[in-house]
Order: structure tokens, then C-alpha cells, then sequence
């Protein structure tokens, strides 16, 4: 059973996602939160798989609870994915730097929330890869907005210069959306071998997720639409 926490300061929105996810055999709700001082309390209470974060919220906003989370050792296993609509978009770049697992925009179709859900990386992670690559081309994208100069300098992780060639071409094709049997199977590797360079490059990066590893990939010029 996947274990949820819903963080909206709208009740209505809630009990929408609510209603939508215990439909389903396989998720249960286990608490809601009106802002983010809230959720970081029930996270930390309720030990939930994974968080669906409203990005403005009062008192404390999304980001702010996004940072709390993944600071805290002891909710390593809780995943934030982020809420946004448009008009949040400049935030959705800091949001997944503060540790989120990826967003998802709120009027989303209720299969991909509920995929979202059960394998937090997948859907997320390419949406957030159309968002960087759109983005760049100066395509007609809700996060082609986001303002570029807040990435971080690309000295900022001293984990780069500690990366192989082959872990940085893993990275790139992580930021290309593919598997890990995808990557085996272009650099004619085992899956295990390539779960190995990618968990490798993660923990030297240190970055929580594949989601973060795209992230970085694209803030640090280790990927971009030329290598797609």
C-alpha cells in the first residue's frame, strides 16, 4: 500500500486528490496538511511514501516544506512530488534542487497523478526533462519562463570533477529520460552494470534522486537539447 500526504491550503483541492487516489486498491491517504509547516510535522509523524506538495501555500510555502523534508535524514524514504500550475513555474526548478522528486501541474489527467504516485520518478522525470529541453529551445512551454540565471554555478558541486567519463555519459543519458536497461542496452552493458554507474554518479553528486541527477545534469551543461 502506497501511503500518501496531500499539502494544499485549498480543502476542496484535497479532498479532490483524496477522493481520486483511495480509489484505488493500492494508495491510501494517510493525512492532509493546509501549509507546509503542517506537512513537514505529518511527514515526520506519519512516515509517508510520498508527499503531494502544493508550491504556494501561507505561513510556509511549499518550497520552504520541500527543503525541510529532504533535510531531514530521518524521512530519506519520503518522495516530494510538487503541485504547480502555471503561474508556479518560476518555482519549480528550486523546488526539485530543495530535493522534490519531480511536479506535476494540477490539471493533470488522473492516470498520470495516479502513475506519478505509484512510481514517482518515471512520469515526473519526463516531464521535468521536457521542461529543461523546451525550456532551452525557448519553446511554447509552461516552464520555458523559468528564469535560467538561479541555476547554480557550475563549480557549485564538487562532486563533478570526481565523475568518469563513463559516469558523466550515463548522466547525460539519465537526463535523456532513458531506463537503466535503455542505457545498458546503448553502451552495451549489463542493466546491473549501468545501475551501477548511475547509483555511483548519484552518490557523488549527491543527489537524492534520478530527478535530481537531471537537474543537475542540465545545470551543469552535462546535458542539453543537443543531446537528445
Amino acid at each position: 500500500m502506497i501511503r500518501v500526504l496531500l499539502a494544499d491550503d485549498q480543502a476542496l483541492v484535497r479532498a479532490g486528490f483524496r477522493m481520486l487516489l483511495e480509489a484505488c486498491d493500492d494508495i491510501c491517504v494517510v493525512g492532509e496538511a493546509p501549509n507546509g509547516g503542517v506537512a513537514v510535522a505529518l511527514a515526520r509523524e506519519l512516515r509517508p511514501d510520498v508527499v503531494l506538495m502544493d508550491l504556494r501555500m501561507p505561513d510556509v510555502d511549499g518550497l520552504t516544506a520541500t527543503k525541510r523534508i529532504s533535510a531531514d535524514p530521518g524521512l530519506n524514504g519520503v518522495k516530494v512530488v510538487v503541485l504547480t500550475t502555471f503561474d508556479d513555474d518560476e518555482h519549480v526548478f528550486g523546488a526539485l534542487r530543495a530535493g522534490a522528486s519531480g511536479f506535476l501541474v494540477k490539471d493533470v489527467e488522473p492516470d498520470e497523478l495516479l502513475q506519478a504516485v505509484r512510481v514517482v520518478a518515471p512520469s515526473v522525470t519526463r516531464s521535468l526533462i521536457a521542461a529543461f529541453t523546451s525550456g532551452a529551445a525557448g519553446a511554447q512551454h509552461p516552464a520555458s519562463s523559468l528564469a535560467r540565471p538561479a541555476d547554480p554555478p557550475r563549480s557549485s558541486n564538487p562532486g563533478l570533477a570526481t565523475l568518469t567519463d563513463r559516469e558523466r555519459e550515463v548522466v547525460a543519458l539519465v537526463a535523456e529520460g532513458l531506463s537503466n536497461d535503455e542505457i545498458a542496452a546503448r553502451l552495451v552493458v549489463s542493466p546491473l552494470t549501468a545501475k551501477t554507474h548511475v547509483s555511483r554518479a548519484m552518490t557523488k553528486v549527491a543527489a537524492r534522486d534520478r530527478a535530481q541527477l537531471v537537474v543537475l545534469a542540465y545545470a551543469h551543461g552535462l546535458a542539453g537539447p543537443t543531446d537528445r
